[in-house]
C-alpha cells in the first residue's frame, strides 16, 4: 500500500488502460477519481472502484472545458485533499491521410489529447507545488516517437505532450514534483480487437516478444512512476511495447 494517503486523478478512466490505471492506483491505497465525458461513463467508474473496495469516485468531465476542470480540481480538494498523482490518459483519435485530413480533425485530436494535458497539469500544480511533492503522468503513444500513417493528428499530439512533459519537468522539478511519460505499444484493447486477423497478424510481426500488451502492462509502468522508488526519475519516456520501437 505504498499510495496510501495519496490522491489520484485518472482522466479517460471507464475503460482500456484508463481503468487498469485506476484500479492499480487504488489497489496500492490511493484514493482515485476517474473521469469520463458521460455522466453514465463517470457511474460506471464509481461503480468499479467500490466494487474493489477502492476509496473515490467517478466524475463526469469534458477535458477540453477548462472551467469544469477547475471545478472538479476544488471538489475533489474539498472531498479528498489536494490530487498528489495526475494521470493524463484521455484521448481520441480522427484517423485520416494528410492529404485527405480536415482541420476539424486535426482540431479536435490537438485539442482534445495535447492542450487538455496543459489544462489538467496546471490546474493540479498550486497544490502540488504548495506540498512540495506530486507526480504527473502523460499516456502518450509508441506511434509519437515512430510516427504512423494515417495518424499525423495523434502522433503530433503524443510527441507534443513528450516535449511538454521535459520542460515542464524542468519548470517545476525544484519542487519536488516529477512529470514522465508512459508510451504504449498495442495494447489488447477494443480498438485492437477490431482488427481483422490479417492485421493483427501483421502488428505482432513488428513486435519481438510477439504479442500485444494488456492494459495491465501499462497500468504497472503508471504504479511505478507514482511510486516512492520512482522519486529520482522525472523527464523522461517510459516505453511499453514489446520492443516495438527502441531507442
Amino acid at each position: 500500500m505504498e499510495l496510501k494517503k495519496q490522491v489520484a486523478l485518472v482522466s479517460g478512466a471507464s475503460r482500456g488502460i484508463g481503468k487498469a490505471i485506476a484500479l492499480a492506483l487504488g489497489a496500492e491505497g490511493a484514493t482515485v477519481v476517474g473521469t469520463a465525458t458521460t455522466d453514465a461513463g463517470a457511474q460506471s467508474i464509481g461503480e468499479y472502484l467500490a466494487a474493489a473496495h477502492i476509496s473515490g469516485k467517478g466524475a463526469q468531465l469534458d477535458v477540453k472545458d477548462a472551467a469544469r476542470i477547475e471545478a472538479l480540481i476544488a471538489e475533489i480538494e474539498q472531498a479528498y485533499g489536494g490530487v498528489s498523482i495526475l494521470v493524463n490518459n484521455a484521448g481520441i483519435t480522427r484517423d485520416n491521410l494528410a492529404m485527405r485530413m480536415k482541420e476539424s480533425e486535426w482540431d479536435a485530436v490537438i485539442d482534445t489529447n495535447l492542450k487538455s494535458v496543459f489544462r489538467l497539469s496546471k490546474a493540479v500544480l498550486r497544490g502540488m507545488m504548495k506540498a512540495r511533492s506530486g507526480r504527473i503522468i502523460n499516456i502518450t503513444s509508441v506511434v509519437g516517437s515512430s510516427g504512423n500513417a494515417g495518424q499525423i493528428n495523434y502522433s503530433a499530439a503524443k510527441a507534443g505532450i513528450a516535449g511538454m512533459t521535459r520542460s515542464l519537468a524542468r519548470e517545476i522539478g525544484s519542487r519536488g514534483i516529477t512529470v514522465n511519460c508512459v508510451a504504449p505499444g498495442f495494447i489488447d484493447t477494443d480498438m485492437t480487437r477490431a482488427l481483422s486477423e490479417e492485421q493483427r497478424q501483421a502488428l505482432l510481426q513488428q513486435i519481438p516478444l510477439g504479442r500485444l500488451g494488456i492494459p495491465a502492462d501499462v497500468a504497472a509502468a503508471v504504479v511505478f512512476l507514482a511510486s516512492p522508488q520512482a522519486a529520482y526519475i522525472s523527464g523522461t519516456t517510459l516505453h511499453v511495447n514489446g520492443g516495438m520501437y527502441m531507442s
